[in-house]
């Protein structure tokens, strides 16, 4: 078996971190401006849920690279540029509808990753994914109902809906196309090949959209 080096398996974490922390922060403005009570509780806990796989990857990664300091200084410390989340995840709140498209979006792929980073070769890789992957179904489930419920609700639910996807589909090539990086911990054998993740999210992507 290959060996993975701690920095490239660091790198890994940060990424999968990164793009919790933003999305956990995007969906935190909604607290106390959701359109309902029931809808404001279920996004801030699906922002904690988030923020709380931002520490379990962070910490996976200060401790393969000791350098990194603390999983707060990744957090607050770091420069807009360091930063290696997807874009999706940073799209602003326009409306509702945004937010709940980019929720599902990001849900469809974020569910199949963790699915195949429990087959990882790597323990640390393993056990973050199993922590992570009963929250993201349940995340998933609750994106897909309200997209599919709202899609096919009234005239003016379906535009704004459709708006939101016209705007935000753009982004979800990035999710499934791998660079050299994604490449790289393919190789290694940590990570998914994410052209077969393609497969996968385009087809459950277009059951619900």
């Amino acid at each position: 078996m290959r060996q993975v080096s701690d920095d490239i398996l660091a790198s890994y974490a940060i990424r999968m971190g990164d793009n919790c922390l933003i999305l956990g922060q995007r969906i935190s403005v909604w607290c106390g401006h959701a359109p309902s009570l029931e809808e404001d509780i279920a996004l801030a806990n699906t922002g904690l849920d988030l923020i709380g796989q931002t520490k379990n990857w962070f910490e996976l990664a200060c401790a393969r690279d000791t350098t990194l300091g603390t999983p707060d200084r990744l957090t607050y410390l770091r420069d807009e540029r360091d930063f290696t989340n997807c874009l999706l995840v940073e799209q602003p709140d326009q409306d509702y509808a945004y937010t709940l498209v980019r929720q599902f979006l990001f849900d469809a792929w974020h569910y199949l990753i963790l699915d195949a980073l429990i087959g990882s070769n790597e323990t640390a890789i393993r056990d973050v994914a199993a922590k992570s992957i009963k929250e993201v179904r349940y995340h998933r489930t609750r994106s897909t109902d309200l997209i599919t419920r709202l899609g096919g609700g009234s005239a003016d639910s379906h535009e704004k809906m459709q708006a939101a996807l016209d705007g935000l589909w753009r982004f979800s090539g990035e999710l499934t196309t791998p660079d050299a990086f994604d490449e790289a911990c393919f190789a290694a054998g940590f990570a998914p090949d994410l052209t077969q993740i393609a497969t996968a999210y385009i087809d459950l992507s277009l059951i619900h959209i």
